[in-house]
């Protein structure tokens, strides 16, 4: 764990992958807080050049992923911004000591934490609250012809979503394969 500027960076069990928690400066107004700095972000080594910003509204039970980027990986800086999810990162990085493993992170507006994704990760939450919203910053253009997908329910991951009643997919999300089938294992994905 290090504290750079406003943010502590924190590294999970999964290598380049981190907690970040902004300083909130909080009063009878309201609060403050920078959600990203590059300078602090480049001082923890996370030198990224983020491109695009997403943002997402989805009600109870709504589950996006996990997807990625089949010869574009994008890194993912994720947060919530109404509400809570439980946010998963799968490791598809080919020669990873942790290929395959997953790490989750609950994250809400309450908790203002931030999860950093690096390139060569499958990418997915689901909304545990009644409704959230979700953004983040991604380092490559979005490419529909691009897109892949795993199952978020595969045996082989064994992911530990949490109980939140019935699950909602989009139709895509429907027809991912599985994590053997689909077989991805990036090669390239550095910062």
């Amino acid at each position: 764990m290090k504290t750079i500027g406003n943010f502590t960076f924190s590294e999970t069990s999964i290598k380049d992958v981190y907690v970040i928690e902004p300083k909130c400066y909080g009063d009878n107004r309201g609060y403050f807080m920078e959600t990203y700095k590059k300078t602090d972000f480049d001082a923890a080594g996370l030198c990224y050049d983020f491109v695009q910003d997403n943002q997402s509204s989805s009600r109870k039970g709504v589950l996006r992923g996990l997807h990625f980027q089949k010869t574009r990986p994008q890194a993912k800086l994720v947060r919530v911004l109404k509400g809570e999810v439980f946010d998963v990162a799968v490791d598809l990085r080919a020669d990873s000591g942790t290929y395959g493993k997953w790490v989750g992170v609950l994250l809400s507006e309450d908790n203002k934490k931030q999860l950093m994704i690096p390139r060569g990760f499958a990418h997915g939450f689901v909304v545990v609250s009644d409704y959230a919203e979700f953004a983040y910053k991604c380092d490559a253009i979005y490419s529909p012809g691009d897109e892949g997908g795993i199952a978020w329910d595969d045996p082989d991951l064994n992911i530990a979503w949490p109980d939140v009643g019935e699950i909602i997919l989009s139709e895509k999300d429907k027809r991912h394969p599985g994590f053997a089938e689909a077989g991805i294992r990036f090669k390239e994905y550095s910062i």
